[in-house]
């Protein structure tokens, strides 16, 4: 798999990542996207993914066996070659998700680009960002996979692994992903990429 996004007819205009924090990590083909509420003020001031020591996210998806590592937030690109790809539902402000205004919320813009990438899966990082892009109240979103799609892709919703929220993490969900990916989940005709999943 290629590293670069190819531009195809299909899939209308590429969604501008002006004023994006942290840039998108997307290309066509991705077998995942995992999509965040919006960046940390350390990811933010570091432009990385999950750069806060204390989060659990790179640590999660080294042990739940979707990176062949533990990788260092400053390597977020190289998920691409494992068909993986990172975006948030608030680019444009950093902070904890109580803290964001209500226009930093972009579920338009998100939607937008899953359409135009069109991984076979995407999987919210924490109920809050599934739940201002579904529209349900957070109570109403149980972990795991939902019967509705995004854009085509097959949607999951995963425990954050937030400092925050380190008394609430759970990491069966993240398994039961990892697990699914391994054996072929979304439209299950695409290759499984970087060996891994």
């Amino acid at each position: 798999m290629s590293a670069t996004a190819t531009t195809e007819p299909e899939h209308g205009p590429k969604p501008s990542g002006a004023g994006h924090l942290v840039p998108d990590l997307l290309a066509h083909g991705l077998k995942l996207v995992l999509i965040g509420t919006a960046p940390s003020r350390i990811s933010a001031a570091a432009g990385a993914y999950y750069a806060n020591p204390q989060n659990k996210f790179w640590r999660v998806l080294f042990e739940v066996g979707l990176t062949p590592h533990l990788f260092k937030p400053q390597e977020f690109p190289a998920l691409l070659a494992l068909g993986i790809g990172l975006t948030d539902v608030a680019k444009k402000h950093s902070g904890v998700d109580a803290s964001l205004p209500s226009e930093a919320w972009e579920p338009t813009e998100l939607r937008a680009r899953i359409a135009y990438y069109s991984p076979q899966v995407v999987a919210f990082t924490s109920k809050r960002g599934a739940s201002q892009v579904l529209g349900l109240p957070t109570g109403k979103l149980p972990y795991g996979p939902r019967a509705e799609r995004l854009e085509g892709a097959e949607v999951w919703v995963l425990p954050s692994t937030s400092p925050l929220g380190h008394t609430y993490f759970q990491l069966e969900p993240w398994q039961a992903l990892a697990e699914q990916l391994k054996k072929g989940a979304g439209s299950g005709n695409s290759p499984q990429v970087g060996g891994v999943l």
